[in-house]
């Protein structure tokens, strides 16, 4: 065969790749492109024009004038931002640690072969995926001062009433209890998923080595699941920091703003007090805040050798 018409060959075969490669990108994109458009029009579009309005004293109903950065020095000054900055670390202090505690043992726990051992999974698992809407409506009447099932049953112990929801000490502890209580389950299901991925072969060899049930858990699980604890502490940060719903339905930031989040700090500035601007400036400051806890606990965990 000539040399021309090896040219013309492997041209050819270049025209065919080029237009297979065509063809799968055409088909991918069109897949692909709808999600695309949504994730433009409805996340990335949104944040570019509330990174604008946080420049600007807008309250929605009009531009507003560019006051450049004010809304941002504001925040240094704000008792409320303080307050809901308090609030949200409670939360995360109190929730990450007990939640990822709490679900390994109960995932341990549930990963046993007993008769109905679905149900239990289940049970742990049904407050995660009922409303939170739904859950705060039937919390806030369990933890009603006056009429909840919680003051009646320590009326009937003998014991003193308590203010709970309606008590500015322990309105924040109450909603920290009920998320766990909404939230853990999630946890479960992970870790569950994880440990059941360890080698029984492994476990095995360690109990007929000697290994105890303890020895077991802390040499074999909890290293196993080491990922999906980074994991489960990344997505709980980020829950928690858009903890809204429960305070919604429940105590709507009360009493004298002890159960206030900076999410709800932002949905009250926004839509109760006309302060758009501002509130947008909270906003980012809450994306800044998650941002740099995210990015610190991944590179913590890579020097620490853990991947996800």
């Amino acid at each position: 065969m000539s040399a021309t018409a090896l040219g013309a060959t492997a041209s050819q075969h270049r025209r065919q790749k080029d237009r297979r490669k065509l063809g799968e990108n055409v088909a991918g994109w069109s897949f692909a492109g709808p999600a695309t458009l949504v994730i433009l029009g409805f996340s990335l579009i949104p944040m570019a024009w509330a990174l604008a309005l946080s420049f600007t004293d807008s309250d929605l109903m009009s531009p507003g004038r560019n006051v450049g950065l004010d809304n941002y020095r504001a925040l240094l000054a704000d008792p409320v931002f303080f307050q809901a900055l308090r609030n949200t670390g409670l939360l995360l202090v109190l929730y990450i640690p007990s939640s990822l505690i709490a679900g390994l043992l109960v995932a341990v726990l549930l990963n046993r072969k007993v008769r109905g051992i679905g149900f239990y999974r289940t049970c742990f698992l049904v407050p995660y995926v009922v409303s939170a809407t739904a859950t705060g409506l039937l919390m806030g009447f369990v933890f009603d001062r006056d009429f909840g099932l919680v003051n009646g049953l320590l009326a009937k112990l003998g014991l003193p009433l308590q203010g709970l929801l309606s008590s500015p000490s322990q309105a924040m502890l109450v909603l920290t209890a009920i998320f766990f209580w909404t939230r853990f389950g999630f946890a479960v299901v992970i870790y569950l998923a994880a440990i059941q991925e360890i080698s029984k072969e492994v476990l095995d060899a360690a109990a007929i080595d000697g290994a105890g049930a303890w020895a077991r858990f802390r040499h074999i699980i909890v290293p196993s699941v080491r990922p999906m604890t980074i994991f489960l502490t990344v997505w709980g940060v980020i829950d928690a920091l858009q903890f809204f719903d429960l305070v919604m339905t429940t105590t709507k930031g009360g009493p004298a703003n002890a159960t206030v989040t900076i999410v709800y700090y932002v949905w009250q500035l926004a839509f109760s007090f006309s302060t758009a601007g501002y509130g947008a400036a909270v906003a980012y400051a809450l994306f800044a805040g998650t941002l740099v806890l995210i990015v610190a606990g991944l590179l913590l965990a890579r020097r620490k050798g853990v991947t996800t």
